[in-house]
C-alpha cells in the first residue's frame, strides 16, 4: 500500500503540474488571471480595520483565492507552479490516499473570500482531487468591499475605486452640483484628497466673508475656479499623452502637488503652465521628447477654428 500510495501521489502531482503549465499557456496574454492573490496586496488595497476570530467552519474550496505567504508557489486554481513543491505536496496526497486525517487549515476571510494562512499544500491537493468543502479555522478581516472569486488584484483595485467614487458622490452631491460624472482615478484613496482640496478652498473663501460658507457653494467654486482650469492646462499641455494609463483627475492631483513644490522653490508666481511642462519633462512617458513642432501643429489643429470658403 505504501509503494502504491507513493506512486499514486507522484502521478497526481505530475498531472497537477501539467495542468498548471497548460493554464499558464492559456493565460499568457493576461497573466493576472492565472495568479493567486497575495493577502498582503489585498490588505494594502482594502486596508481592513480589524479582525475577528470565527472558529471552525466548512469553507467552499472555490472561494479560497489567495495566500498569505505562498501565493507564488501556486496559481489561481491552486495548482503547483514549481517542481520543488513535489515532496511536500505528495506527502499530503499520500495521507489523503491512506485516509489519514490532517489538521484543519487556517484561513483569513475578507470580502467573502478566503486566503490561506496555513495549509496551502492541503488546499492544492484537495482542489486537484475535486474536493468541494474543506474544514478550516477562520479569522475575518473587516471590509465593506465584496470580492468575487474570479477577481484579479487589478479587478479588486478598480472595485475599491468605484466604491470610493460612489461614497464621494453620495456624500458631496458632486455629480448633481457640477454635472460631472467622470471624476475618475486609477488608484484608490484619491477621493479623500479631492475632499480635502474642497475643504481647503472653503477655508480660504471664508477668510473674506462673514459667516460660514455652505460646503456645496465651496465645492462648486472649487470645481469651476480650480479644478476645471487645471484640467484645461493638462489637456492643453498634452499631459494625457505623456501619461497614457492615467486619468485627467490623476494628473490634477499630481500636478497640484508638483506646482506647490515648484512655488516653494521658485516663488509663488511660478506659472501653472510652466509647472505642467516641467512635470511632463521629468515624469512623462517620453520624458518631454515630443517634437515641439509636432506639438505646435497639433495645438493649431485642435485649438484654432478653420475658415472655409463657401
Amino acid at each position: 500500500m505504501t509503494d502504491h500510495a507513493k506512486m499514486q501521489a507522484s502521478d497526481d502531482f505530475n498531472r497537477a503540474r501539467g495542468r498548471a503549465l497548460l493554464s499558464q499557456i492559456q493565460h499568457f496574454l493576461n497573466t493576472g488571471r492565472n495568479k493567486l492573490l497575495s493577502l498582503y496586496d489585498v490588505k494594502e488595497i482594502l486596508k481592513p480595520k480589524n479582525e475577528t476570530y470565527r472558529g471552525m467552519q466548512m469553507v467552499p474550496i472555490n472561494f479560497i483565492v489567495g495566500s498569505e505567504g505562498r501565493y507564488r508557489d501556486f496559481n489561481k486554481f491552486f495548482l503547483p507552479n514549481a517542481d520543488h513543491l513535489k515532496a511536500r505536496w505528495t506527502r499530503v496526497d499520500e495521507a489523503r490516499i491512506k485516509d489519514i486525517i490532517l489538521p484543519p487549515i487556517q484561513l483569513y476571510e475578507i470580502g467573502g473570500v478566503y486566503f490561506v494562512r496555513d495549509g496551502n499544500h492541503r488546499v492544492s491537493v484537495a482542489r486537484t482531487q475535486g474536493v468541494e468543502i474543506i474544514d478550516a479555522e477562520v479569522t475575518s478581516l473587516s471590509t465593506e468591499i465584496s470580492i468575487n472569486p474570479s477577481m484579479t488584484a487589478e479587478d479588486l483595485r478598480m472595485a475599491v475605486i468605484q466604491y470610493e467614487k460612489k461614497l464621494f458622490y453620495e456624500k458631496t452631491r458632486f455629480g448633481e452640483l457640477t454635472g460631472c460624472q467622470d471624476l475618475d482615478f486609477s488608484i484608490p484613496g484619491q477621493y479623500d484628497t479631492i475632499y480635502n482640496h474642497i475643504l481647503g478652498h472653503k477655508y480660504f473663501m471664508n477668510q473674506n466673508v462673514a459667516g460660514e460658507i455652505p460646503f456645496e457653494k465651496a465645492l462648486l467654486s472649487w470645481y469651476t475656479q480650480v479644478y476645471e482650469p487645471i484640467i484645461s492646462i493638462i489637456r492643453k499641455e498634452w499631459l494625457l499623452v505623456q501619461f497614457p494609463d492615467r486619468t485627467a483627475s490623476d494628473l490634477y492631483v499630481w500636478l497640484v502637488k508638483h506646482w506647490d513644490f515648484l512655488k516653494k522653490k521658485y516663488g509663488v508666481h511660478y506659472a501653472l503652465s510652466d509647472a505642467a511642462r516641467d512635470f511632463s519633462v521629468k515624469y512623462g512617458q517620453t520624458r518631454g521628447k515630443i517634437l515641439p513642432s509636432l506639438a505646435a501643429l497639433l495645438n493649431r489643429l485642435f485649438n484654432h477654428p478653420r475658415r472655409f470658403k463657401r
